[in-house]
């Protein structure tokens, strides 16, 4: 009896650590909680202030290009991006131009058809790719500058997506003047982006887009996307 009264002090002992283990466990565990809530709201309004900031950067007006350039690029996704680039090569606002993103099953005789008045002008001086995304159309763009020893270009695309655009050329071009001519659509000049559940989620859609497209580019270098690109394109001459 006397070996176990001596025991029972040492097991309270052990219990006792064991729950204050415990407890200073449960302590460490809600401060990493609170942590992550903490860093997970400054996160969440960080991408919101970065969402305004972009949906203002938006234009919502066209503007002539602030000047020429030696060729001119559009990237396709709507009949209008490609008039008014073709209308920018009649002007003179550069000596060539790249229609990027064509559909495989896209015929020349088919844009044609778009512009009917500057056929000349398609015969002459217009190349397509057929890139599949604003990546490839940024490589395709790159191999068509230096094919041609351009060093400036006029970009046009839709508004909502020029950030995007602008960032993937001037990361694989970092040497070559780029002056943007964005295409507003009609819904986005008729109303503002927030009253528009559409448009809204068009916007939001292309900022994440862009989000990705900024990391990826400072953790990818220009050499290991080119690698993975599925190779050269058809250009057309």
């Amino acid at each position: 009896m006397a070996g176990s009264d001596r025991m029972a002090p040492d097991a309270s002992k052990g219990r006792g650590a064991h729950d204050k283990s415990r407890l200073t466990l449960r302590r460490a565990a809600r401060s990493v909680w609170r942590s992550l809530k903490v860093i997970g709201l400054i996160g969440v309004l960080a991408l919101l202030i970065g969402f305004f900031w972009f949906a203002w950067k938006v234009p919502v007006g066209e503007v002539a290009p602030r000047r020429n350039a030696d060729g001119i690029v559009v990237l396709t996704g709507g009949a209008s991006r490609i008039a008014d680039a073709i209308e920018l090569l009649a002007s003179k606002r550069g000596k060539r131009l790249l229609i990027s993103g064509v559909h495989p099953a896209t015929t020349a005789g088919e844009i044609a058809r778009l512009v009917p008045e500057y056929g000349s002008l398609l015969n002459c001086c217009v190349d397509i790719d057929h890139s599949v995304n604003t990546v490839g159309n940024a490589m395709e763009t790159r191999r068509w500058v230096k094919e041609r020893g351009f060093h400036s270009l006029v970009v046009v695309t839709s508004s909502y997506h020029m950030p995007r655009t602008m960032l993937e050329l001037a990361h694989q071009m970092p040497d070559i003047a780029l002056v943007p001519f964005p295409v507003i659509t009609d819904k986005m000049r008729a109303e503002p982006w927030w009253s528009s559940g559409s448009t809204a989620r068009l916007l939001i859609s292309e900022y994440l887009k862009y989000i990705v497209a900024q990391i990826r580019i400072r953790l990818v270098p220009v050499s290991v996307v080119s690698a993975f690109s599925g190779g050269r394109v058809s250009v057309r001459n």
